[in-house]
C-alpha cells in the first residue's frame, strides 16, 4: 500500500507527464483548464448586471491566445469583430471581410476559450453582405457563426434591419445591434464621423434603438454618438444593454478594439481610446486595468474620450 507521500509524488509525476505530452515550442495554451473563477456569462446574467448598474466589459479578440487571456482577466464579453479586417488583414475598412474569415476567427477564439476558463459571452460580427439580401440569407450566415462557437451575432444599422433582428431572435439566435457610426457603411456616412449630432439624426437614432429593442435585440453597440444621447438611450432601453465605444460613460458597458487599448495601432489612435499598456507591464495586466477602470467609472472620461 502506498503512503500518502508516495501517492502525492506519483500524482505530481503523472501531471508532469501529461503536460509534457502536450508541450510545444510555441508557447501555446495549457492542456488542462484551471477551475473557472466565475460562472459562465449568459444573457440573463448580462441583463442582471445591466439592471443592478454593474458595467459590462467587452473587448475584441481574434485568436485563441488573446481570447483566453481576456477571459482570465475578467472580460465579460468577447467580440470577434469584423475590425479584424483592418487589424489583422491590413484592409482600409471592414467591407472586405468575408463570412468564411469570420467563421475561421470565431472558431479560433472559441477553441482558446474552451482550453482556458470558457466563461466569457462570445459575439461574432455578421460581415458586410452576409445579411443584407434577405432574412433567409441572414439566418444562413448567423448559423455559420453560431456553429463556429458564437453565442450571439452582431449586425449593423437600423430601420431595415429590424425585421431581420426579429426573424433571428424568433428562431433562437441572440442579436446585438449596432448604431451610430457603422463601419460597414462608412463610405455612405462620409467617413469616420460622430453620428447623432443634429436634432433629426438624434431622433432617428432614438427611434431605431427602440425599434431594435422591440424586435428582440438584447445588446446595442453605440459607436461615436454624443454621450448625452447615449446616456438617455441607456435609461430608456430597459431590456437592451447599451455598449458604448466613443459614446461616454453613461452606457451599460464599454467595448474597445483589443489592439487599440494595448497601444498597437497602424494609424492614428481614435479619441475614445486609452492605452492601458502604459503602466500595466503585461497584456493581462492591461486588460485587468481596463476591466477595473470600466467597472469603477474611470473609463471612459467624458472630458477626454467622448463628444
Amino acid at each position: 500500500m502506498l503512503s500518502p507521500h508516495s501517492a502525492h509524488a506519483m500524482t505530481e509525476v503523472t501531471l508532469d507527464q501529461v503536460a509534457a505530452l502536450h508541450a510545444t515550442p510555441y508557447g501555446t495554451l495549457p492542456p488542462a483548464s484551471p477551475m473557472p473563477s466565475r460562472r459562465p456569462m449568459s444573457l440573463p446574467r448580462l441583463q442582471e448586471m445591466r439592471t443592478r448598474g454593474e458595467k459590462i466589459t467587452m473587448l475584441t479578440a481574434y485568436d485563441a491566445t488573446f481570447a483566453a487571456v481576456a477571459d482570465a482577466a475578467g472580460v465579460e464579453s468577447i467580440l470577434i469583430g469584423d475590425s479584424l479586417g483592418m487589424v489583422c488583414q491590413g484592409l482600409s475598412s471592414t467591407v472586405g471581410v468575408s463570412l468564411e474569415t469570420m467563421r475561421y476567427h470565431t472558431e479560433s477564439v472559441t477553441r482558446g476559450l474552451n482550453r482556458s476558463q470558457a466563461t466569457a459571452w462570445v459575439i461574432a460580427d455578421l460581415p458586410f453582405g452576409s445579411y443584407h439580401e434577405s432574412k433567409e440569407q441572414a439566418i444562413r450566415s448567423a448559423s455559420v457563426l453560431m456553429q463556429a462557437g458564437a453565442h450571439m451575432v452582431k449586425l449593423e444599422g437600423g430601420g431595415w434591419t429590424t425585421e431581420t433582428v426579429h426573424f433571428l431572435v424568433e428562431r433562437g439566435i441572440p442579436v446585438c445591434a449596432h448604431l451610430g457610426l457603422t463601419p460597414q457603411t462608412v463610405h455612405a456616412l462620409g467617413g469616420y464621423r460622430v453620428q447623432g449630432k443634429t436634432e433629426a439624426s438624434a431622433e432617428l437614432l432614438r427611434r431605431h434603438s427602440h425599434e431594435l429593442q422591440d424586435a428582440g435585440a438584447s445588446m446595442l453597440v453605440l459607436e461615436m454618438v454624443p454621450q448625452q444621447i447615449a446616456t438617455e438611450l441607456t435609461n430608456e432601453l430597459l431590456h437592451c444593454a447599451t455598449i458604448g465605444i466613443g459614446a461616454g460613460n453613461g452606457t451599460a458597458g464599454q467595448v474597445l478594439v483589443l489592439h487599440d487599448m494595448l497601444g498597437l495601432n497602424l494609424g492614428k489612435m481614435p479619441k475614445f481610446v486609452r492605452n492601458f499598456m502604459t503602466d500595466a507591464g503585461s497584456v493581462r495586466g492591461a486588460i485587468e486595468a481596463y476591466v477595473a477602470a470600466v467597472k469603477n467609472g474611470n473609463f471612459p472620461d467624458n472630458t477626454v474620450h467622448a463628444w
